[in-house]
């Protein structure tokens, strides 16, 4: 029997129903989760999830089930992204925001409220200075807790790489918040 999660499969075409339905279950909020850090857009992130399931439901019914469902998930919706990032769509839509002004809101904070807030902000901007390999990669491993191995197979890449791209990744993260410090 092959890794599955803590999810069972059957083999039957009405099998893949109640298959489904228990990956959507198990999986669902941590896969929308990690597309919307991605994404930054919380329909878009549901939109390339219910993509990701259905074409897991597809491989159940041919009864050719992934050896690693979580990391197949993870593989599927990462490639999703990488298509819709280069859409013509999305390039539409970073134009449409591109244009619009920057509105700050001048309103004062308790500063107790937003002190974790800003600092999660700064770190996720940080994060975005990154290359999106090296992005993914620290996703993946501290918001989603995988391993590096499970990495290398959602990303379909030798663990040498992972490995090297969160080294340098963590390197260029630490240099950033020593030189913020200053």
């Amino acid at each position: 029997m092959s890794k599955h999660g803590n999810v069972a499969l059957s083999h039957t075409e009405t099998g893949a129903l109640r298959d489904i339905e228990r990956y959507i279950l198990h999986y669902q909020g941590t896969l929308i989760g990690y597309l919307e850090r991605l994404l930054k857009d919380r329909l878009k992130a549901e939109d390339l999830a219910q993509e990701t399931f259905i074409r897991l439901f597809r491989q159940l019914q041919r009864e050719r089930i992934p050896e690693n469902v979580p990391a197949w998930l993870y593989q599927v919706a990462t490639n999703l992204c990488r298509d819709y990032w280069r859409s013509a769509g999305y390039k539409r839509e970073i134009r449409m925001l591109q244009a619009l002004p920057d509105q700050k809101d001048k309103q004062a904070r308790v500063v107790d409220i937003f002190v974790r807030r800003e600092t999660r902000t700064e770190m996720l901007t940080l994060i975005e200075r990154l290359p999106k390999a090296q992005q993914l990669i620290i996703k993946l491993r501290f918001y989603h807790d995988m391993r590096l191995k499970e990495i290398a197979e959602t990303l379909n890449c030798p663990i040498g790489t992972v490995k090297s791209r969160l080294f340098h990744a963590l390197r260029f993260l630490r240099e950033q918040i020593e030189d913020i410090g200053e």
